[in-house]
């Protein structure tokens, strides 16, 4: 009898709106990141899941639900301003790589912070976004269903929940460590795990960085460091490419018009120095950065880990060192960046989004390039770090706007699948926005007539559909393809470097080189030398020997593999 009551109270209305207001405060930003083209629907579908949770305690006490509904409004409510507010200033979202952010920020900074950005319009966002969620809790009832149905309906959200873990346990065999730490990702679009998860990955990466750099800040300096040009002013800038293979450029004679900007560059600065032979050692971020910025290579993976990087290198030398970055900060990858980063004196972390596939242009470099160039040191090194073409390619241009030009199937060289179109056009598109934003490099540092030279290369290739028969999209080391690892690599050197450095470089631009020699290169160029500095690996040095350009696994044994006898 008391179910039969209990069902005829039973409303559908009810029922969606307590849905609806358990999930608002989590959904609603990713819905918005989902239609706004700002990032894939994963975080919206973790949300949902994850949000869901909180109807298990309102199906078994409904007579508490308005009491569960205004604790969880009050904290899990006032918690989730926090990634409203930060999306609606940065249109990234929070992560933990602003709390990293935050926790490098002094008490001045971030009065300014506030000051900047407490504006009409956040304070707008935020009432019409709090007055949506009372309008949601003044909806909400108690929920009555029979007393199986409710049981069941909790239990099938709770299996749904945690299914990630027991996947990740049963089916691909993680420890629970790693289960729980992929489960934790899964939830980390939902308030208030959002908040932990953020918290507890930030302090678990920093933990791991600071002990790696420990480990480095005590290794001796380089031994008998010399530099030719003494104390004279000068700026010597690095760009870090990403995912951006040379084949699929214009200017290294691809056959679509995809890098129209470097070329007229090129056209109107003749000593723009384009090196067509250069090879990257691993198709990975990390993997090659561990090598390119310090003294590792193939045959000797560990030495970044027993010998000064670059960036010690240049500070030895007196430089103030910068470093620009649009990759993401603290992430489980991606923290080996920053360890690079934080060993530079000054640093600009512009992308703190949650998700690597979202848009975060790289144009987001450029004033803090202004600033940098406009410091008052006499001795400067910059490293701008680039997000480049990376995957998810549609994320890295604007999608309105000239750089979304490549639709059809003009100019491709082979007959592509009608279902491979859309991400080939895609890639194209983003070496195109690439070559807008590594021309203005170019050009700010022309403009800013500062003495010295930029050098830009790629850390990596990437295949989409390029190599036959057309069904590679991306990099995978244990089946290499040679557009994984063809790289751009290109140096321009201001009027009064040229004039005190006189060179022949354009004679070397066909020399064969890979990139885990890029600081014996460096050095070269900018007149350093030192007991571990090895003339015959430097790309612009008279003695320069063509080794065997090894990429592959060098922790593998039979990982390695002469990149020229790829097929071609």
């Amino acid at each position: 009898m008391k179910n039969q009551k209990e069902n005829l109270i039973f409303s559908w209305s009810t029922l969606i709106f307590a849905i609806l207001f358990f999930t608002y405060f989590s959904c609603a930003l990713q819905l918005y990141i989902f239609f706004s083209g700002h990032s894939n629907a994963i975080g919206l579908r973790d949300s949902i899941i994850y949000s869901l949770i909180w109807l298990i305690p309102v199906f078994i006490f409904p007579k508490y639900t308005k009491k569960i509904a205004t604790v969880y409004g009050l904290v899990v409510g006032g918690l989730s301003l926090i990634p409203v507010g930060y999306f609606t200033i940065y249109r990234q979202e929070f992560s933990q790589s602003v709390l990293f952010v935050m926790a490098e920020s002094n008490f001045s900074e971030s009065h300014e912070f506030i000051q900047q950005y407490l504006n009409v319009q956040l304070i707008l966002v935020l009432i019409i976004y709090v007055s949506i969620g009372i309008y949601l809790w003044k909806k909400v009832e108690p929920i009555y269903v029979k007393n199986t149905t409710k049981w069941l309906i909790s239990s099938f959200i709770a299996i749904y929940a945690l299914m990630p873990l027991v996947i990740s346990v049963v089916v691909k065999n993680s420890s629970f460590e790693k289960a729980g730490a992929h489960l934790l990702t899964r939830m980390e679009t939902t308030v208030p795990w959002q908040l932990i998860c953020s918290y507890w990955a930030y302090r678990s990466q920093l933990n791991n960085m600071e002990h790696i750099l420990e480990h480095l800040e005590s290794l001796p300096p380089l031994k008998n460091l010399k530099d030719k040009n003494g104390n004279t002013p000068r700026t010597l800038v690095l760009v870090i490419g990403e995912s951006t293979t040379r084949n699929r450029m214009g200017l290294y004679g691809y056959g679509r018009n995809t890098t129209p900007k470097i070329e007229q560059f090129k056209k109107e600065n003749p000593n723009l120095v384009v090196f067509n032979d250069v090879v990257s050692s691993r198709p990975y971020t990390i993997e090659i950065l561990q090598q390119a910025l310090t003294f590792a290579d193939e045959q000797h993976p560990d030495l970044y880990l027993k010998t000064p990087s670059l960036i010690h290198l240049m500070k030895q030398a007196g430089y103030k060192t910068f470093w620009i970055t649009n990759q993401q900060t603290i992430t489980e990858r991606n923290t080996m960046l920053t360890m690079f980063s934080k060993q530079t004196d000054k640093q600009y972390y512009m992308n703190n989004d949650r998700n690597q596939s979202s848009r975060q242009y790289d144009q987001s470099v450029f004033e803090p390039f202004k600033e940098v160039l406009a410091d008052p040191a006499e001795k400067k090194f910059i490293v701008i770090h680039l997000l480049g073409t990376h995957m998810k390619y549609e994320f890295r241009y604007p999608k309105n706007g000239e750089h979304n030009r490549f639709k059809g199937k003009t100019s491709i060289p082979f007959n592509i699948d009608e279902s491979k179109l859309p991400v080939y056009n895609s890639y194209d598109n983003a070496v195109s926005y690439n070559d807008y934003v590594t021309t203005t490099l170019f050009n700010l540092f022309k403009n800013s007539k500062e003495n010295g030279f930029i050098l830009y290369f790629s850390d990596h290739g990437e295949d989409v559909y390029e190599t036959p028969p057309h069904d590679v999209l991306g990099r995978n080391e244990k089946s290499p393809t040679r557009t994984m690892y063809t790289v751009p690599f290109m140096l321009w050197e201001s009027p009064q470097w040229i004039a005190t450095h006189p060179n022949n470089y354009q004679d070397y631009v066909n020399r064969k080189f890979s990139t885990q020699d890029l600081i014996h290169t460096w050095s070269d160029l900018a007149g350093l030398s030192y007991n571990l500095f090895i003339p015959q690996k430097s790309l612009v040095n008279p003695n320069f020997y063509e080794s065997i350009r090894w990429i592959g696994d060098p922790y593998d044994k039979k990982g390695l593999i002469d990149f020229d006898k790829l097929e071609k």
